[in-house]
């Protein structure tokens, strides 16, 4: 996975746009951050998850996630290893993690039935 990449994926995912928080690229819907590309440096990137979804994540691919050291990780906050991200994997935990943050009216216009 590429920085390239993983910005391609959180921007196609809805209303989000790309902003910068501590000099650091992140993704945000509505005011609200879900990712980050950058910390702690640029070979990793951050996901805002639940403390259970991160569990899940990091028991299942621990080479690929692991809680951000501190509070925030313990808070679910979870850093990706971009080089061994492959894309599905990637867009699950970004789609978790903008599920997260988005605001209830936005989740209903996500999951209404399509006709």
């Amino acid at each position: 996975m590429t920085i390239g990449r993983f910005r391609r994926i959180a921007l196609a995912l809805p209303d989000t746009i790309e902003g910068a928080h501590h000099g650091k690229a992140d993704f945000r819907v509505g005011k609200r951050v879900f990712a980050t590309l950058g910390y702690p440096d640029a070979k990793w990137g951050m996901v805002k998850l639940t403390p259970e979804q991160q569990t899940m994540l990091v028991d299942a691919e621990s080479g690929v996630f692991r809680p951000v050291p501190g509070a925030w990780g313990k808070n679910g906050s979870t850093n990706v290893l971009l080089a061994k991200a492959d894309q599905a994997t990637l867009q699950s935990a970004l789609t978790m993690a903008w599920r997260n943050v988005a605001s209830r009216s936005l989740l209903a216009l996500q999951d209404k039935p399509k006709r």
